[in-house]
C-alpha cells in the first residue's frame, strides 16, 4: 500500500512529465460561424490572453480550460448598434440581458451622449434621474466611456458625440440657428470627442433641441467627423408622414459631409406609411449604388418605445424639460397641444396619431412612486380610469411625473420587420438599456427589447421563418457593423482578432420578454467569452468585467 508521502511524490512527477498548456482556452468541436457570411465549418478555437490564436483541427493542444462546443454554434460577438445601456451599466456593470443574448460591444450616443457636459447640463442630469441614481463624475465623452471600464463592465463599450448634446452644450434649448461663432464651438466639442474615441457624431431629429438644428448644421458637424473616419448615424427627422423627405436630408448630409451614414433604427411608423418601406429600401439601394456607404440597423418588434415628448409638438417643448411642464399647466395651451396632439401634420412627429389608438400607446417607466402602479397600462386604460381624454391625460402624467414618461407605441407592421431583416446592409440593435430582472430594474417596465432584440432574429426570424440563413444573421451581428464603424480586429473569428467569442445553440435561442412581462433572459446563450475572459459560462454569469473601450481603428473610409 502506498504512503501518502508516496503517493504525494507520484502526483508530482506525473504532473511535471506533463506539457505545459499550449493555450489558455480551446473551445472544441463547435460549428464555426466566422462572421463572413459564407458556410459554416466545424473547427477547435483557441485562445492566448484576449486574442484568438487559432482555428482548425487542434487535436494534440490542451488549453487551461476547454469549452465543450459540439452541435453548438461559435461566432463571433454580437455589436448592438444602438444601446441605451448609458446608466444601466453604471448601476450593474454585468449588461446581463445583452450578455446572455451575445452582445459583447454596446455602441451608445443616439443625439444623446454622456458627454461633452458643462455644470449647467450635469446638474439638469441630476434632477432629471429616474429609478437609477449615480454622481456624474466625468466632463468628457471619453472621460465618461474610461469612467465606465474603470468601474468595471462586462461587455466592450463605444459611443458616438451627440448631436444633441453638443447643441444643448452650447446654444442650451432655442429655437434657433447657432451664430457662427457658437457653430465654431460646437465644431471643437466634436472634434475633442472624435480625437478621445468617438466613432462619429449621431443625431435624433424628432426631439427637440435636436428638432431645432437645420440640415446644414448638421452637415458641418458631420464634416468635422467625416476628417477622423467616423460615420453619421440618426433617427431621421421623420419615420412616418414625412420619411422619404427625413431619408433624403439624411443622404445629403451624408453626401456633403463625404461620409458613411447609417439610418438609425429603420423603420415606417404608423399603418398609412407602411407602404412607403419599399420606396425607402430602393432609395438606399439607389444612393449605395451611387457610391454612397448607407446602412441602417434595426431592432427586431413592430413597437418602438421613447416618451410622451414624441406624442406632443415641439414647440411646446422649447426651452428644455422645464419650461415644458409649465407650459403644459396653462390651460389655453393645453386646448392648442390637445388640438395639434389629434391634427394629422407633416410638420412634426406625432407618435401618438401613429399609434392609430391610445390603446396602443403602452405606459413603461415612471420617476414618482405615486404613479407607478400605472406601469404596463395604455394611455386608454389610465384615461378611462381618470376620467380625462387621453391628450389630457398625457399631459397630466407628464407633470405628475415631471418626466416624458416612458411609452410604448406599436406603430410598425410584421411584414416590414421581415423585410427589413432581408436587407443586406441592415445590422441589429436593441435601442434599449441592459437590465436584470432584480433590484432596482424592476421599478419599471422595459421595452421587451431589452432582453430579447438579437436573439428574437436568431429564433423567430431565422430559425423559426427562415427569412435569412444563420450565416448571413451572423455576419450583420459581427462584421457587418464592425467594417461600418471602422474598428479593427472585431468581427471575425480569425487568428489575431480579439477573443470576443459566442457559443449558443442554434435549435433552442429565443427570446422569452414580452410587453407584459418584458423581465425575462433570453435563453439558448451558452457562452460569451470578451477579450479572452469568460463572462457567461454555461449560461450564468460569472461576474467577470474585462469589457473595455473600444475606438475607431482608421482615419478616412
Amino acid at each position: 500500500m502506498f504512503s501518502i508521502r508516496a503517493l504525494l511524490v507520484l502526483a508530482l512527477i506525473v504532473c511535471a512529465c506533463r506539457p505545459p498548456a499550449d493555450y489558455d482556452i480551446v473551445i472544441r468541436g463547435g460549428t464555426v460561424y466566422d462572421g463572413s457570411g459564407e458556410t459554416p465549418f466545424v473547427a477547435d478555437l483557441a485562445i492566448v490572453g484576449d486574442t484568438i490564436a487559432a482555428i482548425g483541427a487542434l487535436e494534440g493542444a490542451r488549453g487551461r480550460s476547454e469549452i465543450d462546443a459540439s452541435g453548438l454554434a461559435v461566432t463571433p460577438g454580437f455589436i448592438n448598434m444602438l444601446s441605451w445601456a448609458t446608466e444601466s451599466l453604471i448601476e450593474d456593470g454585468r449588461s446581463q440581458s445583452d450578455i446572455r443574448q451575445g452582445v459583447t460591444l454596446e455602441v451608445m450616443g443616439e443625439g444623446w451622449s454622456m458627454g461633452p457636459l458643462n455644470e449647467r447640463m450635469k446638474q439638469e442630469s441630476v434632477e432629471e434621474q429616474g429609478d437609477i441614481t449615480y454622481d456624474i463624475e466625468w466632463t468628457t465623452l471619453g472621460e465618461y466611456l474610461a469612467y465606465l471600464v474603470e468601474r468595471g463592465v462586462s461587455p466592450n463599450v463605444a459611443s458616438f458625440v451627440g448631436a444633441t448634446t453638443v447643441r444643448i452644450h452650447v446654444v442650451g434649448y432655442e429655437d434657433r440657428p447657432p451664430t457662427p461663432e457658437e457653430l465654431d464651438e460646437m465644431r471643437a466639442l466634436v472634434r475633442q470627442a472624435m480625437e478621445e474615441g468617438a466613432v462619429g457624431l449621431a443625431s435624433a431629429l424628432i426631439y427637440t433641441p435636436a428638432f431645432y438644428a437645420d440640415t446644414d448644421e448638421l452637415i458641418e458637424l458631420a464634416k468635422v467627423a467625416a476628417e477622423y473616419g467616423g460615420m453619421y448615424i440618426s433617427h431621421l427627422r421623420s419615420e412616418g408622414n414625412q420619411l422619404l423627405e427625413g431619408l433624403e436630408e439624411f443622404i445629403a448630409i451624408a453626401r456633403e459631409a463625404g461620409i458613411p451614414a447609417e439610418v438609425y433604427h429603420l423603420k415606417a411608423a404608423g399603418q398609412a406609411n407602411w407602404p412607403k418601406l419599399d420606396a425607402l429600401i430602393e432609395r438606399v439601394e439607389q444612393a449605395r449604388a451611387e457610391g454612397l456607404h448607407i446602412t441602417a440597423d434595426m431592432y427586431t418588434y413592430t413597437a418602438g418605445a421613447t416618451g410622451l415628448n414624441a406624442a406632443m409638438p415641439p414647440w411646446v417643448q422649447e426651452g428644455g424639460h422645464r419650461q415644458w411642464v409649465e407650459r403644459l399647466k396653462d390651460p389655453a395651451i393645453r386646448v392648442q397641444v390637445t388640438e395639434e396632439m389629434r391634427t394629422p401634420t407633416d410638420q412634426w412627429e406625432n407618435l401618438y396619431l401613429a399609434a392609430g389608438t391610445p390603446d396602443n400607446v403602452l405606459l413603461v417607466g415612471f420617476k414618482s412612486e405615486a404613479l407607478k402602479p400605472l406601469t404596463g397600462k395604455t394611455l386608454a386604460e389610465v384615461a378611462a380610469l381618470r376620467g380625462t381624454s387621453p391628450e389630457e391625460t398625457a399631459m397630466d402624467l407628464v407633470i405628475e411625473d415631471d418626466s416624458p414618461v416612458g411609452s410604448v407605441y406599436f406603430i410598425m407592421s410584421e411584414e416590414n420587420v421581415a423585410k427589413k431583416i432581408a436587407q443586406p446592409w441592415v445590422s441589429f440593435c436593441s435601442d434599449a438599456e441592459s437590465l436584470a430582472p432584480e433590484g432596482v430594474f424592476l421599478k419599471s417596465n422595459p421595452h421587451p427589447r431589452a432582453y430579447g432584440s438579437f436573439a428574437r432574429l436568431l429564433g423567430k426570424y431565422v430559425r423559426e421563418e427562415k427569412v435569412i440563413p444563420l450565416e448571413e444573421a451572423v455576419r450583420r451581428l459581427s462584421s457587418l457593423p464592425a467594417s461600418n464603424l471602422g474598428i479593427a480586429r472585431r468581427g471575425h473569428l480569425s487568428p489575431g482578432y480579439f477573443a470576443d467569442v459566442v457559443v449558443f445553440d442554434p435549435a433552442t435561442i429565443r427570446d422569452q420578454a414580452t410587453f407584459s412581462e418584458p423581465h425575462q433572459y433570453a435563453t439558448g446563450v451558452r457562452h460569451v467569452l470578451v477579450n479572452g475572459t469568460q463572462v457567461l459560462k454555461d449560461g450564468e454569469h460569472t461576474g467577470a468585467t474585462p469589457g473595455r473601450v473600444v475606438r475607431r481603428a482608421r482615419q478616412g473610409f
